[in-house]
């Protein structure tokens, strides 16, 4: 009975569906309509893809373009740096000067056995061969003595050995003024080894300045000027010592060479001077009294830094020093770290530190002390005093390593000689 009823109005629905038939005009225009919509989407599906594939070559070609064209602009550019005013660094040594009348007493320099063979081993000049010291420097300097002040430029330098391992040369100039006892540099007093070695002068830095950084270049322009104030009367005690080191982000600087030359010999007028640099040699600026001990059953090594000794000097109120101690054994490396004290013209460490060495038996074992000054008041501030180094090689003893191990399980004490 349901199904009677409601067959009428399904009839009805369905003519009222077949008056809307819409027309094929109509239809032709929404099916044109769709397919230019796609035809634009696959249009700009395309042309972002060729973008993006020519997008990454051209970066690649620009950064080819960019590295090729840095390192050119930097020649271009350098000559115009130094053919600007260079920077002044000026600073007043005069009371400092006067203060350096002595050299050490007599119980120090006549105890340390700080032998020139151990200079070669410290810091970056462990490996620096003669043939490898080539190039040479030009430099300016004058005294003015209407204002007692010295002036250094650094010009440049030449022919320096290239990079090796595809590094490129970063080269830049260390300047120190070293003062070298009351007597001066020549036939001043000097300080001698228990061993009766070659006489050694005592050293002390006035001043330190460093040129700034050229990067890949053999034949770098530098064109920094420094200055300092100076008697006439003291430039008789100075030296002034110039070394090219290459660059390293790891304050692992190698040095190229280096350049001496006495003040004394200075005229009232500006000259100019180009000279081959020559193999670095360490200065001798302090001693410094070091206790060993070896403990065979344990194997262990203490190293104890007792005191330093240094010409005298002016010292700054908030001025300290510290050490780092590092031991190599075989092939282990191990490092400690003396605590800071306050800085005196005889400063007293009196620490131990105990080094466990993990190898034996000792082939070859070598300890590096490494002095620096830092300033309480700035505590990212440090600078290096000097360096030592003792120990024994596979073929050398040192005689402080060999008094050790002729009385182990007891502390020997030796005088050795601080380096820079």
């Amino acid at each position: 009975m349901v199904m009677l009823m409601d067959y009428p109005a399904s009839v009805e629905l369905l003519s009222a569906a077949g008056q809307m038939n819409i027309s094929d005009s109509a239809k032709f225009s929404i099916l044109g309509i769709s397919v230019c919509l796609l035809l634009v989407a696959l249009g700009i599906l395309a042309w972002q893809t060729f973008r993006c594939c020519t997008q990454f070559n051209y970066t690649h070609v620009v950064q080819d373009r960019v590295r090729s064209g840095l390192l050119y602009c930097d020649r271009l550019l350098t000559p115009r740096k130094c053919s600007g005013a260079p920077d002044i660094k000026t600073a007043d040594v005069r009371m400092e000067v006067h203060k350096l009348g002595r050299c050490l007493s007599a119980d120090g320099s006549s105890l340390f056995s700080g032998s020139r063979q151990a200079v070669g081993d410290l810091g970056e000049h462990a490996d620096l061969q003669t043939h490898q010291v080539r190039g040479s420097l030009r430099f300016s300097m004058y005294y003015d003595q209407l204002q007692s002040r010295l002036v250094v430029t650094v010009l440049q330098a030449t022919g320096l050995p290239e990079g090796r391992h595809a590094r490129t040369l970063v080269p830049f100039v260390m300047l120190r003024l070293m003062w070298a006892g009351s007597e001066g540099v020549e036939g001043g007093k000097v300080c001698i080894d228990e061993d009766g070695g070659t006489p050694q002068y005592m050293y002390t830095v006035l001043q330190e300045w460093r040129t700034r950084v050229v990067k890949g270049s053999s034949n770098p322009l530098f064109g920094d000027e420094f200055s300092c104030i100076l008697q006439e009367k003291d430039l008789r005690h100075i030296t002034l010592r110039m070394e090219v080191r290459d660059f390293d982000k790891f304050s692992r600087h190698k040095a190229l060479g280096e350049v001496r030359v006495p003040v004394v010999r200075l005229k009232i007028y500006p000259v100019e001077l180009q000279q081959d640099l020559q193999i670095p040699q360490r200065d001798l600026v302090g001693v410094v009294l070091l206790s060993l001990k070896f403990l065979p059953t344990s194997q262990r090594l203490e190293v104890g830094l007792l005191k330093v000794k240094m010409l005298p000097t002016e010292i700054k109120s908030d001025a300290a020093l510290y050490a780092r101690i590092n031991v190599q054994c075989n092939q282990c490396k191990l490092q400690q770290k003396v605590p800071s004290v306050n800085r005196r013209h005889v400063t007293i460490f009196n620490q131990v530190l105990i080094f466990s060495l993990p190898e034996f038996p000792l082939e070859q074992c070598k300890i590096l002390v490494s002095l620096f000054e830092t300033e309480i008041s700035r505590r990212s501030s440090k600078h290096l005093i000097g360096q030592l180094t003792v120990g024994k090689e596979r073929t050398i003893e040192d005689k402080h390593w060999s008094l050790m191990m002729q009385s182990v399980r007891q502390p020997i004490a030796k005088w050795h000689g601080l380096f820079i």
